[in-house]
């Protein structure tokens, strides 16, 4: 399988899992570890394919560093914003970033941003729509999922 054929069915199959996810989120204000964390090694172990199958070791460097710094990122916002970040937030910010920096750098730092600026709209559409209070917590992950897919798309 070429490496990019390989990249395009990981992202059809994260996307898949990401559904469940969203809809996980949406609906219990959860995203499992039972599902992230199996996500995250699948797509190291599959980032380590892509970088055999290409002779290149820096896919799978940049995949990794990508996961870990998208997380680290999450990670200090919880902090920053005591608890608004939700730790499933967090951990799921770590295979979104191995997808994303995957693909390459500008990926995840389009689609890592994007995710805020959908769950912005989404949130403002929510308060306009009377759909949701000031108060009400609103998930994240289905805008995690839309910002890393409008990341790959844009980039």
């Amino acid at each position: 399988m070429e490496p990019a054929l390989l990249a395009g069915a990981v992202q059809v199959a994260f996307f898949g899992v990401g559904a469940v996810l969203a809809h996980i989120d949406i609906q219990h204000h959860r995203l499992p570890n039972a599902i992230v964390a199996p996500l995250a090694a699948g797509l190291v172990a599959a980032a380590a394919a892509g970088a055999a199958w290409a002779g290149d070791a820096a896919i799978l460097g940049r995949a990794v560093a990508g996961g870990l710094a998208l997380g680290a990122a999450y990670l200090g916002l919880r902090a920053a914003s005591r608890g608004g970040v939700g730790g499933g937030d967090v951990k799921f910010a770590v295979p979104v970033g191995i997808l994303l920096a995957w693909e390459g750098w500008a990926a995840l730092v389009l689609g890592g941003a994007l995710a805020f600026v959908i769950a912005g709209a989404w949130a403002g559409l929510l308060l306009l729509t009377r759909r949701a209070g000031r108060e009400e917590r609103v998930p994240f992950g289905p805008s995690m999922i839309l910002g890393a897919a409008a990341g790959l798309i844009a980039t």
